[in-house]
């Protein structure tokens, strides 16, 4: 492991800590917890968030985890996704295995894992299995990107061992704060650091290709709202996604947070005591309803 993926972990989880102390789940929404979707033990279980209030069937939310791809579980976004669903969307909120132990696409494939279980399970549930959406940060916004790549694109599906659920698209996908294009870096570049741990080949520019949700997106490409935010370091990636999308003719929204005197961070709207995430997180379920 890198020392960047080693200082990431260390860093975030401290910071997500302090970030969910003394957080309770919604008394609104019924909790489901660690229900097996895969064959990786505790890398496949997930946790699904029902809203109360809401007549069967529910229409359902799937959450990609950020981290760097080498941090994070179902346990660090408990709090942010039982909120989502006081929104009226069941959340499925899943762990999938994590680099440098498990090389990509190994969480690619675990997503795949979650969104099967979501379709073969949906009924158990009440969930409707024919209103899907999905949201994703970071490293999983950029899962994200590539898994509705893989639902659109059969020549990129092609590329890899698994498939989707046979004609399956979410309905809509939330990007927040996502890396959507990998190009080569020095050693002192945190994502080109992060790569290394990744790829199995090391970060070849074959795998970088593979990888760029940029290279992949076409005009099947499910509507996205796409986000940053002023203290954002991934900020930059987001408006070529969105100029992308646009020019093929997919709905796409850009949202951008906070200014100079109100600076938010990398995935604020994780935070549940910001009234910036509130906002954001109303106007992402806004967005998925016009899909319904």
């Amino acid at each position: 492991m890198t020392m960047t993926a080693l200082m990431f972990r260390l860093m975030a989880g401290r910071s997500d800590k302090k970030r969910d102390a003394g957080l309770t789940i919604p008394e609104s929404v019924s909790a489901y917890r660690d229900i097996s979707y895969g064959k990786h033990g505790r890398w496949s279980l997930l946790d699904l968030y029902v809203p109360k209030d809401v007549t069967a069937p529910v229409p359902v939310i799937v959450s990609v985890h950020g981290g760097g791809w080498v941090y994070g579980t179902k346990e660090t976004y408990v709090y942010y996704c039982s909120d989502l669903a006081r929104r009226g969307f069941a959340v499925v909120n899943f762990s999938y295995r994590l680099a440098p132990r498990h090389k990509f696409p190994a969480a690619l494939e675990d997503t795949n894992a979650a969104f099967h279980w979501l379709l073969e399970n949906a009924d158990r549930y009440g969930l409707d299995a024919s209103r899907v959406f999905a949201v994703g940060d970071s490293a999983g916004a950029h899962m994200l990107g590539l898994y509705a790549c893989l639902c659109t694109d059969p020549a990129f599906a092609a590329r890899f061992d698994f498939r989707p659920p046979e004609g399956f698209v979410p309905r809509a996908v939330a990007l927040n704060c996502g890396v959507y294009h990998m190009a080569p870096g020095s050693r002192r570049d945190a994502n080109a650091s992060l790569m290394r741990d990744v790829l199995p080949g090391g970060s070849t520019s074959e795998e970088l290709e593979r990888i760029s949700v940029l290279n992949h997106v076409t005009k099947s490409f499910p509507p996205a709202f796409i986000m940053t935010a002023s203290g954002d370091f991934l900020a930059d990636q987001a408006p070529p996604l969105v100029e992308k999308l646009q020019s093929l003719g997919v709905e796409a929204e850009y949202h951008y947070y906070g200014d100079e005197q109100r600076v938010l961070g990398h995935v604020f709207h994780c935070n549940q005591r910001l009234p910036e995430a509130t906002i954001c997180n109303d106007e992402e379920c806004a967005f998925f309803r016009r899909f319904l």
